[in-house]
């Protein structure tokens, strides 16, 4: 049987692909040395791509309003508790100064579908950004919004774009979120991201409730047909002020098996070993980049709101400093055979395009 399961890794790793029964075979064999097995050659496709190099972005939670009711996050419009703060554009601009001077050259602006602000604030935020760090790229991550707003945001200079699309299985997306919100609509923004020239991050919860492996499989299926430049997943973590309060963890184990599967079916992707990683295991993000990840996001976002914006239940380095944060970053890397690299670590697509002008 294990001879078996290899050769499915050994398939993977060789056409990119493939077929939903055997991606489902190969996630319900699994066991330690199938996971080494994996993360062996996931490590492998990774060097080959982006030699040992990982690549840090700046995270800046800039606002923990959302419009949204989702059952599993903690700052769902409907969770009473949550203690709301917004970050003005110098609060902004403040974080972004700390990075540079930091090493960063990724900005990541991330916060809750928050309608206050506008789509003209967001493209003065970016332009500034952009005006001052030219040398900067900057991801945003703000949920659903128009193709013409996206469209305003990329011309005003934003280069990539998270959407986790959570779940690609409509039956299972409506267990996850209220009726209102729609699965299509959010696989068109998806699209629509791509479209305009984004490079586009998608992913989604690992172990969420009611999820299956067929869902998994799903999920695997939507990526590849997606051809994300980014793909971000990492487990459920429950929060004690929402419907889900009471659901079980996603596993370090599962998400890091899925991480090496990911890596083989798009080998190029930039893919995190995300802060839930780490809020699961000490060594989670490490473990992560062990099993074909390569990108890291320590925090920028100021200390005094950090313990704010909680997705999920005891969310890891919510009182350092960012430079802290950063050198723990670089220590846990070079811990590991890796090197921390002071670049915008773009997509190889986007990289090779550069080199050829």
């Amino acid at each position: 049987m294990k001879s078996q399961i290899k050769k499915l890794i050994d398939k993977l790793y060789n056409t990119n692909d493939l077929l939903p029964d055997e991606y489902k075979e190969l996630i319900e064999n699994r066991d330690d040395e199938i996971s080494e097995y994996l993360f062996e050659k996931a490590r492998e496709v990774q060097t080959k791509n982006y030699n040992h190099d990982v690549y840090m972005r700046g995270l800046i939670e800039f606002t923990n309003y959302c419009k949204n009711d989702c059952y599993y996050c903690g700052t769902r419009k409907s969770n009473p508790k949550a203690d709301r703060y917004r970050l003005t554009k110098d609060d902004i601009l403040n974080c972004c100064k700390t990075g540079y001077d930091l090493g960063f050259r990724t900005f990541v602006l991330q916060g809750g579908e928050d309608g206050y602000y506008t789509d003209e604030m967001i493209v003065e935020i970016i332009s500034s950004i952009k005006s001052i760090y030219p040398d900067c790229a900057i991801t945003l991550s703000i949920g659903e919004k128009s193709y013409e707003s996206y469209k305003a945001f990329f011309d005003a200079g934003a280069d990539r774009y998270l959407l986790r699309h959570e779940t690609a299985n409509i039956d299972h997306y409506g267990k996850l979120h209220p009726k209102k919100m729609s699965l299509d609509n959010r696989k068109q923004c998806l699209f629509n991201l791509k479209e305009i020239g984004y490079q586009v991050g998608a992913g989604f919860m690992v172990g969420s409730p009611f999820q299956t492996t067929d869902n998994l499989v799903e999920d695997l299926l939507f990526l590849k047909k997606l051809n994300p430049h980014m793909v971000g997943i990492g487990p459920f973590i429950p929060h004690k002020d929402t419907p889900f309060a009471d659901k079980k963890s996603g596993t370090l184990e599962l998400t890091v098996f899925l991480l090496g599967i990911i890596r083989l079916m798009l080998p190029p992707v930039l893919l995190p070993a995300t802060t839930a990683l780490g809020t699961i295991s000490p060594k989670g993000r490490e473990l992560g980049i062990l099993a074909g990840a390569n990108v890291v996001m320590p925090n920028l976002s100021p200390v005094s709101v950090r313990k704010k914006y909680m997705l999920y239940d005891n969310k890891i380095c919510t009182g350092d400093e960012a430079a802290e944060c950063r050198y723990c970053m670089q220590g846990r890397m070079e811990s590991i055979g890796y090197h921390v690299a002071v670049s915008r670590g773009d997509h190889n697509s986007i990289k090779n395009i550069e080199e050829k002008k």
